[in-house]
């Protein structure tokens, strides 16, 4: 199992099917911003996580990780 950066078609790629999938025009997948950093996945210009590719015997998928803060969640009711 191995790990790579994805190249500049699958980020194309990636977030047309993730713009479908979830219904947001507004989410980017950035390429890393520098050379070993992670592939960012973004919502209006906001990073919310990163995606990792992995090649297992040829098999390729994407593993999204996102991050949300407590302070940016609704106020308890």
């Amino acid at each position: 199992m191995s790990g790579s950066t994805p190249s500049p078609s699958e980020i194309i790629r990636l977030q047309t099917a993730l713009r479908r999938l979830l219904g947001s025009a507004g989410l980017t997948v950035n390429p890393p911003p520098r050379a070993g950093m992670s592939v960012e996945l973004a919502v209006n210009g906001e990073v919310i996580g990163t995606i990792h590719r992995d090649d297992d015997e040829g098999e390729v998928s994407y593993a999204i990780n996102m991050v949300l803060l407590e302070e940016d969640l609704p106020a308890e009711k």
